[in-house]
Formats: C-alpha cells, sequence, structure tokens
C-alpha cells in the first residue's frame, strides 16, 4: 500500500466552487456600490438645476434693476440674453444686457424651463421657473422650482418668507 506525502510545499489550487464564490461576492460588491450611486447622480443633477436657477435669478435681479420689472412671459428667459425679445422700444435705451452670457433654455433633464410671471406659486409679485424634473411631467413631485430653496422640510414655503416681497417695492412688481 502506497501512502501519499504531503509536502509543505505542495500547493493546494482553488476547486471550481471556491472560485465561483469568490466571483458571487465581487458581484454583489459591485451591484451594491452601483446601487448607492444611481441616486446621487440624479441628486447631482436636481443640484445643478437649482444652481441654474440661481444664475438665472442673478440675471432676473439685474434685469429687474435696470428696467424696473421682471419680463413678462411674452419675452420670457429669452430678453435676459436678446434685446430684440424686449416688447417695448422705450425699454431698448435702458437694457443693459446681456444678462446671461449663453442662453439658457432647458434644464438638466433636457426639458425646456417655464417661465411665469406673474408667479402662482408664492404669488404675483414673484416669477416662476420651473423644471419638469427627469419624469417630465408638469405638476409632479420631482418638480423643480426657483422657490424650492425657500421650502421647509415639509415642503412649504417657509413662514418667514411667505410675505417677503422684492426689495424697492411696496407690492413687488
Amino acid at each position: 500500500m502506497t501512502t501519499r506525502r504531503y509536502d509543505k510545499h505542495t500547493r493546494r489550487a482553488f476547486t471550481l466552487i471556491e472560485l465561483l464564490i469568490v466571483i458571487a461576492i465581487l458581484l454583489a460588491m459591485g451591484g451594491l456600490v452601483v446601487m448607492n450611486l444611481i441616486p446621487r447622480g440624479e441628486q447631482a443633477k436636481a443640484n445643478l438645476q437649482l444652481v441654474q436657477f440661481d444664475l438665472i435669478d442673478g440675471a432676473m435681479k439685474q434685469f429687474r434693476l435696470d428696467l424696473n420689472r421682471w419680463p413678462t412671459e411674452e419675452e420670457g428667459l429669452a430678453v435676459l440674453w436678446n434685446r430684440e425679445q424686449l416688447e417695448d422700444e422705450e425699454d431698448f435705451e435702458r437694457w443693459r444686457g446681456p444678462y446671461l452670457e449663453n442662453a439658457i433654455v432647458d434644464d438638466s433633464w433636457g426639458s425646456e424651463l417655464i417661465y411665469r410671471y406673474p408667479g402662482e406659486i408664492r404669488g404675483e409679485s414673484f416669477y416662476d421657473l420651473i423644471s419638469i424634473g427627469p419624469d417630465k411631467e408638469e405638476d409632479t413631485d420631482d418638480d423643480i422650482t426657483n422657490h424650492d430653496r425657500l421650502r421647509d422640510v415639509e415642503g412649504e414655503i417657509a413662514e418667514e418668507f411667505e410675505d417677503f416681497t422684492p426689495a424697492g417695492t411696496d407690492d413687488g412688481s
């Protein structure tokens, strides 16, 4: 009878089962990483949209300082970079733009931004900028507005901002 002697220098290979288990663990870990990163991509787009609204808001304030009014819905946001969009020829002399270097017409998801004046969200003294969000449908929970930074945890405009009207006006217009 021959006996096998195991030498301490003899190497043993991985079995097929062991390799399959390692591959399964690596796939599971990769899946967890991907599942955690996907929501961050959407949150990054939402944050980018708020930054875009801040940029437009700054341009809107400059426009208002020069012309003493917000753009009309007919003029839209295009009047911030294109003087030809002005409805009243008397405003041509007071227009000191362009107020935005580049045209901003689409949101982070490629849908056209919605501009409303007078506004419906905070009142007629304000304008509304609305991104319809990733679902591309208006009036859904994923819509983003220029007023979102003023909302409390329950989604309502915080009380300290409810009665606020733009500086330099009695009625906000």
